[in-house]
C-alpha cells in the first residue's frame, strides 16, 4: 500500500539539526550551512519543492552518512538506493504490467517501504550509471529529479501520478564528469573534499576508534590510542583523502588486541610506534623523505594533480643527451599534457636570453622528459607551469627550491593561466610535507573561499601571473640579478635580460 497522503510531518527544529550535524560530522562547515539554510526554508514554507542535492567528493569524506545525518535532523525515514552499475531504465520507472516477473521500479518500492510520501531519499553512485539496449537510466532520473516534473512521476507498473515533490533527493558521486550534463543541472552541487592530517586525527578520537573498540569486542579501558600513534597511522600508512582506509587499520590494531584478550592476556594494550610497526608491517608511505630526496638533482621538479580519490603530487623528470635536437615524452601522457609540454619547450627556447641560454642550445641535444608510474595514464591542463620549470632547471643545471610544488597552465608568451581543483592539490600538497605551493594569481579566490586558516599553516602560497614569476620563486638562481629585481618591481623581465 502506498503512502498517497501519509507525511511524517515533523516540525523542524533549526538548533536540534545542527546540533545533530555537528554531532555526527566533524568540519564541513559549507555543506552543514547549506543544508540547514535548506532546512531554514521549510520550517517557514512547509510545502516547499524539495531541491536535488548532490554531493561530489573522493571515497571515505562522509557522504553517504552525511544523508542518515540530514534524515535524523528532519526526523524523516532514510531510503537509499544504489545506483552503480545500474544500467535497466525499468529499474528506475519499472517493467509493464504485460511481463512475466513485473515490479515497480526502486524509486516507488522504496516510497512504499518508507512508508511516508516525503523521505529523504539517497541516490548512491549517480555518476557510474551504466547505458546499453534497455534504456538509459540516467535519462530515466530526469523526470523523478526535476522539481516541476515529479509531482506526476508516472512508474510504468502502477500507471497512475504519483507525487515525489515531497521528497528530499540527495545523489552522491564521486566525480562530475560521467554525470550527463542535463541530470547534472537539476542538482545543486556541493562539493566535499580531503582532509587534512589534523582533521584526521580529530576524526579518528571522535568517530572511528570508540566505534571500532566497540566493534571489536572491546572496552575503552583496554586500549589507548596516544595521538603520536594515531598520527604515525595517518602519516605513514594511509594515502587518501577520506577516512575509510585509517579506520581500517585502526579496527586491524582493535582486532590484534581482541586476538590477545582471546588468548588471555588481559592487560590494557597502549598503542606505540613499535606495537603498530608489529600488528600493520613497516611504514607504507614516506612521502616527505621522498620529495625531499627526488628533487635534490636539477631537472625534477613537483607538480600537483586532481584525482577522483581527492589530490596527489605528480613528479616531472626531464634529462638530456648529445643528439640532434629531437623531444621525447613518456609515462602514460594524454593530449593535453603533450601539448603543455611542447608549449612549454617553445617558451623556454624563445626566452633562452631571459635564462642566458644560447638561442639554439637544443640543437645539439636529445630532450627527454618523463612523468614516472608510467603505467598510469595522465592528463589534464594543469602541468605547463611543472614542465616549464623542469625544463628551466635541467638546462641551467640548477635544483628546484626543496619541498616546493606548483600548478597552472601557461600560454605561448608566458602567462599562467588559473586550474581547477585547488583545494584537493592544496591538501595533496601538505599531506606530502610541501612547504612552499607556487598557485595562479587568478586562483586566490579558491584558495580564501575554500581553505580554512589551521589548513594553510605551515605552507606558503605564492601567488603568480607569469612563467618569470615561477622561476623566480622555484629557480632564483637560474635567473640574472637584474631580472629577478624586474620579477620583483612586475617590469618585463624580458626586455631587461635583452638590455
Amino acid at each position: 500500500m502506498l503512502p498517497w497522503t501519509k507525511s511524517s510531518g515533523s516540525e523542524v527544529n533549526i538548533a536540534k539539526a545542527h546540533e545533530i550535524l555537528d554531532e555526527d560530522h566533524y568540519d564541513l562547515k559549507k555543506v552543514k550551512e547549506r543544508i540547514l539554510d535548506y532546512l531554514a526554508v521549510r520550517r517557514l514554507k512547509p510545502d516547499m519543492k524539495g531541491p536535488i542535492l548532490c554531493f561530489v567528493g573522493p571515497p571515505g569524506v562522509g557522504k553517504t552518512s552525511l544523508g542518515r545525518s540530514i534524515a535524523r535532523a528532519l526526523g524523516r525515514k532514510f531510503q537509499r538506493i544504489s545506483l552503480g552499475g545500474m544500467h535497466d531504465e525499468a529499474e528506475i520507472r519499472g517493467h509493464r504490467r504485460t511481463y512475466i516477473g513485473a515490479m515497480p521500479g526502486q524509486i516507488m518500492q522504496s516510497i512504499r517501504r518508507a512508508d511516508t510520501n516525503d523521505p529523504v531519499f539517497m541516490l548512491d553512485e549517480v555518476d557510474k550509471l551504466g547505458r546499453d539496449f534497455r534504456g538509459d537510466p540516467a535519462s530515466a532520473l530526469l523526470e523523478t529529479l526535476d522539481p516541476e516534473q515529479n509531482s506526476t512521476f508516472r512508474d510504468n507498473y502502477l500507471d497512475v501520478p504519483f507525487d515525489l515533490s515531497k521528497v528530499l533527493f540527495i545523489c552522491t558521486a564521486n566525480m562530475l564528469d560521467p554525470i550527463p550534463e542535463p541530470l547534472r543541472d537539476r542538482m545543486e552541487i556541493i562539493e566535499l573534499t580531503g582532509y587534512t592530517e589534523d582533521e584526521k586525527v580529530h576524526i579518528a578520537f571522535r568517530y572511528l576508534i570508540p566505534r571500532q573498540i566497540k566493534e571489536n569486542g572491546l572496552t575503552p579501558e583496554e586500549i589507548e590510542f596516544p595521538e603520536e600513534a594515531v598520527r604515525k597511522i595517518v602519516r605513514h600508512y594511509t594515502r587518501e583523502a577520506g577516512v575509510r582506509k585509517l579506520e581500517q587499520l585502526l579496527g586491524t590494531v582493535c582486532r590484534k588486541q581482541a586476538r590477545r584478550k582471546a588468548e588471555g592476556n588481559t592487560g590494557k594494550l597502549v598503542v606505540t610506534g613499535e606495537i603498530i610497526q608489529e600488528f600493520l608491517g613497516g611504514i607504507k608511505v614516506r612521502v616527505e623523505m621522498e620529495l625531499a630526496e627526488r628533487t635534490k638533482r636539477p631537472g625534477v621538479a613537483v607538480g600537483l594533480a586532481w584525482t577522483p580519490a581527492g589530490g596527489d603530487i605528480l613528479y616531472i623528470e626531464a634529462n638530456r643527451m648529445k643528439g640532434k635536437g629531437s623531444f621525447t615524452m613518456t609515462g602514460q601522457i594524454g593530449e593535453v599534457m603533450q601539448e603543455s609540454m611542447q608549449a612549454a619547450l617553445t617558451w623556454v627556447r624563445s626566452n633562452a636570453k631571459l635564462l642566458s641560454l644560447k638561442e639554439d642550445f637544443n640543437a645539439e641535444i636529445d630532450l627527454h622528459v618523463h612523468i614516472p608510474a608510467g603505467a598510469i595514464p595522465k592528463d589534464g591542463p594543469s602541468a605547463g607551469v611543472t614542465l616549464a620549470t623542469t625544463l628551466v632547471s635541467l638546462m641551467t643545471d640548477t635544483a628546484v627550491r626543496p619541498l616546493t610544488a606548483m600548478t597552472g597552465e601557461i600560454t605561448l608568451s608566458g602567462n599562467v593561466l588559473p586550474v581547477g581543483g585547488i583545494k584537493e592539490k592544496f591538501l595533496a600538497a601538505r599531506r606530502s610535507g610541501v612547504r612552499d605551493v607556487i598557485l595562479p594569481e587568478e586562483n586566490r579566490l579558491n584558495v580564501e573561499e575554500d581553505l580554512l586558516p589551521e589548513q594553510l599553516s605551515g605552507v606558503t602560497i605564492h601567488y603568480v601571473r607569469r612563467i618569470e614569476d615561477v622561476l623566480a620563486v622555484a629557480l632564483p638562481q637560474a635567473l640574472k640579478p637584474q631580472v629577478l629585481e624586474a620579477v620583483k618591481h612586475d617590469e618585463p623581465a624580458l626586455a631587461v635580460a635583452n638590455a
